[in-house]
């Protein structure tokens, strides 16, 4: 029975699974603060299901990146409830979470929107048509114009926020609204446990792939 807890974006979600069977999932809306959400629908969740905290075996979070708070909001979350179970911590990146469920054959981007014409992107491949996937592209934070360039030659399917919001740019039709979901990370966890298991939970800390906007003296 594994946990998972994905709020890189705007909605963010947690799921229960026992490999990559979905036993429950609930997501957080857009205008919620995830902070003050999680514990309460993991509870509702529970209750739903009629387990308990107890019967949980595993916490897999998203890693990021994506809205800074919301990615250190499930990082931490995650540590504690690992802690807190004595259970091991499994960690993938969201862009993957995103990108595994994606309804396409061949290579997919998984893009999103980082603002001011930047956005953070990785593109993958499904490894014999199951969800563990090959890397095309690692994770980073690039200017539109600069994933465009890069991708050119793939003839990929791109998704996500950052996909839609700079469509033109990337010279592809706007794909349909797409998040990463919390059942996306059983999925990942499911095909390959060991590359996203964290060796030391409590000194972990996510990918941001770059620092905060109130670092970097602009909002979001």
């Amino acid at each position: 029975m594994l946990l998972a807890i994905e709020t890189s974006t705007d909605y963010g979600s947690i799921a229960l699974g026992r490999g990559s069977d979905l036993i429950g999932e609930v997501v957080i809306g857009a205008r919620s603060r995830h902070a003050e959400s999680l514990l309460p629908a993991l509870e509702f969740m529970l209750q739903s299901a009629r387990l308990a905290r107890s019967d949980i075996r595993g916490i897999v979070v998203g890693a990021g990146p994506g809205s800074f708070t919301g990615v250190r909001v499930a990082a931490a979350t995650a540590r504690g409830l690992a802690a807190g179970l004595g259970v091991p911590l499994y960690a993938f990146s969201s862009l993957a979470c995103l990108a595994v469920e994606a309804m396409a054959s061949g290579p997919v981007c998984a893009v999103f929107d980082a603002r001011r014409g930047e956005v953070y992107a990785a593109c993958y491949d499904r490894v014999e048509n199951r969800d563990e996937l090959h890397t095309l592209l690692e994770p980073r934070a690039v200017h539109v114009d600069e994933l465009r360039k890069g991708t050119a030659e793939m003839h990929a399917t791109f998704i996500g926020d950052g996909a839609r919001r700079y469509a033109d740019a990337l010279g592809i039709a706007p794909p349909p609204p797409a998040f990463p979901r919390a059942g996306g990370l059983l999925r990942l966890a499911a095909a390959a446990p060991a590359s996203g298991l964290v060796e030391q939970a409590a000194g972990w800390e996510p990918d941001y792939l770059r620092s905060s906007g109130a670092e970097r003296g602009i909002a979001g």
